[in-house]
C-alpha cells in the first residue's frame, strides 16, 4: 500500500493493510452476564468501567463504580489491565481509551469492547490506540451503516476495519510521538481549567459579600472600607435599538447577545451588521469602558451577563436586547470588566429577573444594583490581577487548541491515504 506524506527519517519499508481481526481479539460482556443497577457499588476492590467513564482517550477512574469479586472473575477476557485498549460499542459509539494508571483490578460493563493484541512483538499498543482513536474508525463505520442513525457498533463491522501497519519500530515512533502531543494537550487544558477554578474562587473572595464592606482576600496595602453605592448613582443607562428585519445584515457594525454571552469583553471581531441613520449612530454609540448588559435571555443564567467595550467603536450600535451602562464615576475599566461577574451582582440580577418565555431585566433592576467600590488604586490592582489570570487562561487554552490542530494535521499525513 502507499506510504505516508510525513515519515520519520530512516524508514522506507512499505506499509501493510491488515484487518483489525488479524491483529487483535475483541471481547465484551455477553448478554447473560449483564449487571443489574443494584450490583453497582460505590466502593470496593474491583472496578467497573463503562463507556461513560471515557474521557478523551483516558479512563476517569473517579467516575467508576465497583462490583463484587464474583462479577470480576466471571470472564477473564474482559478483565482490564494497564495498556488495555477499549472501544465503546453502544451509546456514544467508537470512543477509544487507553488504560493507564489503573488503581486496582477492573472489569467491563456491557457496551465496551476489550481489544487484545494477539502478538505484542508485531503490534505496538500505543500505535494501535492512536490509529483507532483517529477519525479513520468512525469514518469506516459510518460508510457501512444502514438504516439511519447508528445505535450499535457490531463486531462483524469492526473485525474488517483496515489498519495501516508499518514495521513495529516505526509503529513505536509514531505511537510515542502522537502520545506526546496528547500529553501536551492535556497539560495545557488542565492548566487552563485549574486557572479557571482559581479565578472563580478569587472572584468570590476579592470582592465583598453582599452586605459587607471589605473582601476576605485583599492586597496588603489597603485597609479602608469599600463604599456601597447603587449603580444608578454611578452612571446612566440606555436600552438598545430594535431593528426591523429589513435593516439587518447590512449597514454598520452591530453588537448582539452572541457578542456578550460567556465573555467579559465584547467580541468585536464577530459583530453583525444593522442599517442605522446618522441620528441612531449618534444616539446608540459605544465608547471605551461602556458596559453592555444582556436585557433578555432564554436562560436565567444568561440574563444580566455583562461585557465591557474595549475601545471606542465608531459607527456601531447595539441590540434592543441589550442595556448600555455608561460610567460617570471614572471606575477603573478592568475593575468594571470583572465586578459584574461576581456572585453579589449576579444574585441580585437573577433575583429580580422576570419569568416569562424569556427571562428579562429592566433598567430599574440595574439602577438599583448595590455595588461595592474601593479606592481607584485598589480597583486598578484588582482589575490587573484578574486580567493577568484571564491572559494565562487564554494562553493555555490557545496552546491546547493549537496542539489539537497540529495533531489533526499529523493524523492526516503520518498515515497512508487510500
Amino acid at each position: 500500500m502507499n506510504t505516508p506524506n510525513i515519515r520519520f527519517k530512516g524508514f522506507m519499508d512499505a506499509w501493510e493493510q491488515l484487518k483489525l481481526s488479524e491483529l487483535t481479539t475483541m471481547h465484551a460482556r455477553i448478554g447473560w452476564q449483564n449487571l443489574r443497577t443494584s450490583e453497582f457499588l460505590d466502593s470496593g476492590d474491583y472496578m467497573l468501567i463503562t463507556g461513560t467513564d471515557f474521557d478523551d482517550g483516558k479512563i476517569n477512574f473517579s467516575n467508576c463504580h465497583y462490583v463484587e469479586r464474583e462479577r470480576y472473575d466471571q470472564d477473564k477476557h474482559i478483565q482490564i489491565s494497564n495498556g488495555s485498549i477499549l472501544i465503546t460499542k453502544d451509546g456514544t459509539l467508537g470512543k477509544v481509551a487507553y488504560v493507564e494508571g489503573l488503581p486496582m483490578p477492573a472489569t467491563l460493563n456491557a457496551g465496551v469492547f476489550n481489544v487484545e493484541i494477539i502478538d505484542d512483538k508485531e503490534i505496538d499498543r500505543k500505535y494501535l490506540f492512536q490509529y483507532l482513536k483517529a477519525p479513520f474508525l468512525m469514518d469506516y463505520v459510518k460508510q457501512r451503516a444502514t438504516g439511519g442513525t447508528i445505535k450499535h457498533l457490531n463486531q462483524n463491522i469492526l473485525v474488517d476495519f483496515p489498519v495501516a501497519t508499518p514495521k513495529k519500530n516505526e509503529q513505536e515512533k509514531i505511537g510515542e510521538f502522537l502520545s506526546s502531543i496528547d500529553n501536551l494537550i492535556t497539560l495545557h487544558q488542565r492548566k487552563s481549567d485549574s486557572l479557571k477554578q482559581v479565578k472563580k474562587y478569587m472572584l468570590q473572595k476579592m470582592f465583598p459579600k453582599q452586605g459587607e464592606k471589605v473582601p476576605e482576600i485583599r492586597f496588603a496595602v489597603f485597609t479602608d472600607d469599600w463604599e456601597q453605592r447603587k449603580l444608578g448613582e454611578l452612571g446612566n443607562f440606555k436600552n438598545g435599538m430594535n431593528f426591523s428585519k429589513d435593516a439587518m445584515d447590512k449597514g454598520y457594525p452591530f453588537v448582539n447577545l452572541q457578542n456578550i454571552f460567556g465573555k467579559n469583553v465584547i467580541d468585536i471581531d464577530n459583530l453583525g451588521l444593522a442599517d442605522a441613520s446618522d441620528k441612531q449612530l449618534k444616539e446608540y454609540n459605544l465608547q471605551e469602558g461602556d458596559v453592555l448588559f444582556v436585557r433578555s435571555s432564554v436562560k436565567l443564567e444568561g440574563v444580566g451577563e455583562a461585557a465591557i467595550v474595549p475601545k471606542r467603536l465608531e459607527n456601531t450600535t447595539y441590540s434592543g436586547f441589550v442595556i448600555r451602562f455608561r460610567d460617570e464615576s471614572n471606575m477603573d475599566t478592568n475593575y468594571k470588566r470583572f465586578v459584574f461577574g461576581t456572585n453579589s451582582i449576579r444574585n441580585q440580577i437573577m433575583a429580580k429577573a422576570t419569568n416569562s418565555a424569556n427571562k428579562n431585566i429592566s433598567q430599574d433592576v440595574l439602577i438599583n444594583l448595590e455595588i461595592c467600590v474601593p479606592s481607584k488604586e485598589e480597583q486598578r490592582k484588582i482589575g490587573k490581577y484578574f486580567v493577568n489570570l484571564d491572559n494565562l487562561i487564554t494562553l493555555h487554552q490557545r496552546k491546547s487548541d493549537s496542539l489539537k490542530e497540529i495533531k489533526k494535521f499529523m493524523l492526516q499525513n503520518m498515515f497512508p491515504r487510500e
